[in-house]
């Protein structure tokens, strides 16, 4: 059973980074499609960034493009999200996801491609 364990989340203020990492456990890391996504209080759960299998292809919301780094390391089984210049309106609980085995589906962005979640970190960005 995958299992998922985000860390790196805290408090600071606007224009400052982050990195968040996600360790992977229970299953063959390397063949699975890797996502981060968000939600804010009141707000749905938004898709962010993922990165493929092999770490050759990434995608981004563009709220983040330029902003955020997503990148993978297969012999570690981490993920990390590198936020740079946040802003406020990056707060949120940050989720780590794993997906669905549909190797096809290179970069999936919505919450139903991907079966495995972690349990969330926060992030919060002041002003």
């Amino acid at each position: 059973q995958v299992q998922l364990v985000e860390s790196g989340g805290g408090l600071v203020q606007a224009g400052a980074s982050l990195r968040l990492s996600c360790a992977f456990s229970g299953g063959t890391f390397r063949t699975y499609a890797m996502g981060w996504f968000r939600q804010a209080p009141g707000k749905e759960r938004e898709f962010v960034a993922c990165i493929s299998w092999s770490g050759g292809s990434t995608y981004y919301t563009d709220s983040v493009k330029g902003r955020f780094i997503i990148s993978r390391d297969n012999t570690k089984r981490t993920v990390h999200l590198q936020m740079n210049s946040l802003k406020p309106e990056d707060t949120a609980v940050y989720y780590c996801a794993a997906s669905l085995p549909t190797p096809e589906v290179l970069l999936p962005t919505t919450p139903g491609e991907y079966r495995d979640w972690g349990q969330g970190t926060q992030v919060t960005v002041s002003s």
